[in-house]
């Protein structure tokens, strides 16, 4: 959304190629192809729609994937694991490779049809996205577009992030709570549940102290009850002694 305003704004009119062979399963890929479609209707904006061939993409990223896969496990992206300057590490970069393989897949097979469609420049929406791999991005859009003799357009739109994501929910527009292939929607569930369980340790915590207070509490008061009670007894043998004392005179 944000991406298409800034572009005209900037006077370019885009043309959207829908290049997803990553998107896992069919059904998914068709639901978001769909929203795309209508909201571009009321856009003006035409979209093209590009071969989905899930085979390729297995052939390629999903091999990657695979591999990355049997040495690591699956890969659960940490808090700031894909902010740029993070000390890399082996699992992470086995992840970047995978998405950098999907990456060249798409922008080879859109930088092919720009070239012999006429079209002058490339760009991507992908860098609007914060959980995406933004230099990995540049880098795979400028040698697809230089394999092809096109200019790439690469523009980094994570700054629009916040507002495109407001419009998209005011709008009600289907949004995807993962990347789109199959790697991405198995550590999705996972980080999702990483999210559960440390915001259940968080009131689990939360009630241990609570619960802590409450016996302090509780424990000050019993004490403060049991000092009045041996006052009150005290007070009561002074009487008593008292009372007895002037019996005997």
């Amino acid at each position: 959304m944000e991406p298409v305003r800034v572009l005209r704004s900037e006077g370019v009119e885009p043309v959207v190629f829908y290049a997803n062979s990553n998107i896992h399963p069919a059904d998914e890929y068709a639901h978001r192809l769909d929203t795309l479609r209508a909201w571009a209707v009321e856009e003006g904006l035409e979209v093209v729609e590009g071969v989905y061939d899930p085979e390729a993409w297995e052939a390629t990223a999903g091999r990657v994937g695979d591999a990355a896969e049997a040495a690591f496990g699956m890969i659960v992206n940490e808090e700031g694991d894909r902010a740029e300057g993070a000390e890399p590490t082996e699992a992470r970069t086995a992840r970047e490779a995978r998405c950098r393989a999907c990456y060249r897949l798409r922008f080879e097979e859109a930088a092919r049809y720009a070239r012999e469609h006429g079209f002058d420049a490339l760009g991507t929406t992908l860098s609007v996205s914060p959980y995406q791999y933004t230099a990995i991005i540049r880098e795979e859009l400028e040698r697809a577009c230089e394999r092809e003799g096109i200019r790439a357009r690469f523009e980094d739109y994570r700054s629009f992030y916040n507002e495109a994501t407001r419009r998209s929910r005011e709008g009600g527009m289907y949004r995807q709570n993962y990347c789109g292939c199959r790697f991405s929607d198995a550590e999705a569930d996972a980080e999702r549940e990483l999210r559960r369980a440390e915001r259940r340790a968080v009131r689990e915590a939360e009630a241990a102290a609570h619960a802590n207070e409450r016996a302090a509490e509780e424990a000050e008061r019993a004490r403060k009850r049991a000092e009045k009670q041996a006052y009150a007894a005290k007070q009561a043998k002074k009487r008593a002694a008292l009372k007895a004392l002037r019996e005997r005179r």
